[in-house]
Order: structure tokens, then sequence, then C-alpha cells
């Protein structure tokens, strides 16, 4: 009886470390720390988007490397699929968000008020998700997430 107790154990063990849909990378204090400073960064450097780009080219550049290095980070994170993807969706120059956004702004070298409090609206919220989804790592704000992604 002990020993199939046992046997039954371990096969549950290797069960559940086996199924790929249940493997989350863990909480990780420092991406979570990073996001938050990268969202803080981003929409205090949109503010500036009524001045000329090139005027704050420099901080940009700076933000973006910051941005770079974090996906590069998660990306060599062990099943973090999901956080990586949503980093590529948010810097990609051709979505609505990070990316398009100082896009847009460099190729319009300024940006009205009223843009600019939508776009933050939209980037704040998506950062937001991906914060969320950091310290959850839950199913609803893993699936907020792929919503964006799949978009």
């Amino acid at each position: 009886m002990k020993t199939l107790k046992i046997k039954l154990l371990l096969l549950t063990m290797i069960a559940i470390t086996s199924c790929q849909s249940l493997k989350t990378a863990l909480f990780d204090h420092y991406s979570y720390q990073k996001t938050t400073a990268v969202k803080v960064e981003t929409l205090l450097l949109m503010d500036k988007s009524a001045f000329a780009y090139e005027t704050q080219k420099e901080k940009i550049e700076k933000l973006l490397l910051e941005i770079d290095q974090l996906k590069e980070y998660e990306k060599n994170k062990p099943n973090n699929e999901i956080t990586y993807e949503m980093w590529n969706v948010l810097t990609d120059k051709e979505k609505n968000l990070i990316g398009g956004y100082f896009k847009f702004w460099k190729e319009k070298q300024t940006l009205s008020p009223q843009f600019t409090a939508e776009a933050k609206k939209q980037i704040s919220e998506a950062l937001d998700l991906l914060i969320q989804y950091e310290v959850k790592k839950d199913r609803t704000s893993k699936d907020n997430l792929l919503e964006i992604i799949t978009q």
C-alpha cells in the first residue's frame, strides 16, 4: 500500500511538472521594478512631446536602450514567453504603443496634448497589464496580455 502511494505521488508530480500550460516564470522583483520604472519614464517623456522631438532625442534613446536591455533579460528567463512577446508588442514601431508613439513623434516633430493624452492612456493600460501579470501570474492577467499580443 505504501509503495502504491509513493508511485501515485511520483506519477502526479511528473504529470504536473511536465504540463507546459502550468509553466510560467515566477515573480521576478527585478522585472517588476524595471517595468514600473519604464512606465514612469515613458509617461513623463510623453508629456514632453509638445516640444520638438530633437530636444528629447537623447532621453528617448536612453529609454529605448533601457527597454531593449529589459527585453533581452525577459527573453532569456525560462517559461517567460508571454512577457517577452508583450515587450515585442509594446516596442513594435508599427503598433500604437511605445515604439509606434516615439516613431510618430519623430515623424511629426511635435504632438498635440490631446493626442498625447489618449496615447498615454493606452500605453499606461498596456504597461499596467504587464505589471499585473508579473505580480499575479494568474490566468486572468495572462489572458489580458494574450488578448493584446494576438491583436
